[in-house]
């Protein structure tokens, strides 16, 4: 009897699924039967920018945490599909540091040339997830949006692509409720526009409270003050930037921080962070990890220690993201297929402590980047993802974060080199600072458009 798959999300981890089985389908094997529940109307996942915040049209929680004028904030060179490069999607060198839009259109073209969409189940939300010991098999209810409508499948495998930068981890601070100005989390951030002329207090000194911070200085925030919990991010800030400590309270519109400081602030954003949240999961089948380069609870990163035939995929801490994804969707392919044995269970559970081990003695950025390339290459070696420099992709994130240490404005102005084609990436049309018309048309094209025609 043929195997039965369920992928829950078609963002970039569950697209990977689906093209790694499709790579095999296209070489001859038989693949399973396979069904992938997306609760969106499209693929993409995270990708997908919407200007809904909280609930959707259908009640369930907003996924999409992207917001206009987002730019990578990373080289592309470093997140290339091994099979597909910006190159070749484009049909020419683009720069370094695409908007959210270009980069969109790059993922999407990928799995529109691998005809996949076949198997997806759009606007259907995953509800619940239980394992039968007797019948060994998962049972998965859905609710179809549309028609409102529960139904219930069962499948041999599971495998979890819901991502988790979805759920927000938001903490309190005596006086937040008497706030005369807007929280939020970076989850529901949609327009740095909306904080033109105002003081902003960041709580965070991670890429959210970065990249947003840097967003809203340059579309004119008055302010910028970012409030750590551990270490101050430490870049070479302009002059309206500031790093304090943690916030202890809030009176009136003034904030007080750790070190006795305080400074009137008209609006807040929690940079704080996402949680593991799997509402849909038995207690039993629940991954209970934080955020980190190496989860706890799993085998390579992949396969639950509860229940090896439940899968998660891009669960990490991410330098590296939809090349990984690839690494992990095709070893769990292989898994799948019979072509890859798993160990027993006193194996993986001494396999996986060794790699949180490893990850615990991670001393800085750039030892996590050698962590993550090393996690990488030990997956790809025992299956045919197509070959990519992994190594050379870790060259350059370490650039990369040289680059940002020089210039944390200015770094997405760098060129790099792709791994896969050679080509160096040509230097953008208008310094990003400059850049405040952030369509796919006009990042493409090669003069620059009127910057102020942002709507």
């Amino acid at each position: 009897m043929k195997l039965r798959v369920a992928i829950l999300g078609a963002g970039p981890s569950g697209l990977a699924q689906l093209r790694a089985f499709q790579s095999a389908r296209q070489a001859g094997a038989d693949i399973p039967e396979i069904v992938c529940y997306e609760k969106q109307s499209n693929w993409g996942g995270l990708w997908n920018y919407t200007w809904r915040t909280g609930l959707d049209a259908h009640g369930e929680p907003v996924h999409g945490s992207m917001y206009r004028y987002l730019w990578s904030n990373g080289p592309k060179e470093c997140l290339e599909f091994a099979d597909y490069s910006f190159e070749e999607h484009f049909g020419r060198p683009i720069p370094s540091y695409p908007p959210r839009a270009v980069l969109h259109d790059y993922i999407m073209g990928r799995v529109e040339k691998s005809d996949v969409r076949q198997y997806i189940r759009f606007n259907t939300a995953v509800h619940q997830v239980v394992y039968n010991d007797e019948a060994a098999t998962f049972s998965v209810t859905v609710r179809d949006l549309e028609k409102n409508e529960l139904s219930t499948a069962e499948f041999d495998h599971v495998i979890v692509a819901t991502g988790h930068f979805s759920t927000p981890n938001m903490p309190y601070f005596e006086g937040l409720e008497l706030f005369p100005g807007r929280v939020l989390h970076a989850h529901d951030f949609r327009d740095a526009c909306e904080f033109e002329g105002k003081n902003l207090l960041m709580i965070g000194s991670s890429y959210s409270a970065e990249d947003i911070g840097t967003q809203c200085h340059k579309y004119g925030a008055k302010s910028v003050t970012f409030s750590y919990r551990t270490k101050p991010m430490g870049f070479d800030w302009p002059e309206s930037f500031a790093e304090v400590p943690l916030l202890t309270k809030l009176d009136g519109k003034t904030a007080h921080f750790k070190d006795g400081t305080s400074k009137e602030v008209d609006a807040i954003i929690m940079c704080t962070g996402y949680q593991h949240h799997f509402p849909f999961l038995s207690d039993d089948l629940k991954l209970n990890t934080h955020n980190r380069l190496y989860p706890e609870g799993l085998f390579k990163g992949i396969f639950s220690l509860a229940n090896p035939k439940l899968i998660f995929l891009g669960m990490q801490d991410q330098y590296y993201t939809f090349n990984m994804f690839d690494a992990q969707a095709w070893y769990a392919r292989d898994v799948m297929l019979g072509r890859i044995a798993l160990p027993d269970a006193g194996a993986m559970a001494a396999d996986s402590r060794d790699w949180v081990a490893r990850e615990e003695v991670v001393a800085d950025p750039l030892e996590a980047i050698d962590f993550q390339a090393a996690y990488i290459l030990d997956l790809v070696q025992p299956t045919d993802y197509p070959p990519f420099d992994v190594l050379g992709v870790a060259t350059i994130f370490k650039e990369w974060e040289t680059h940002k240490e020089a210039d944390i404005l200015g770094y997405r102005n760098k060129s790099y080199r792709s791994t896969l084609t050679g080509t160096l990436a040509p230097v953008h049309h208008t310094p990003w600072m400059e850049a405040l018309d952030d369509s796919l048309e006009t990042f493409l094209n090669d003069a620059p458009q009127d910057e102020r025609n942002v709507a």
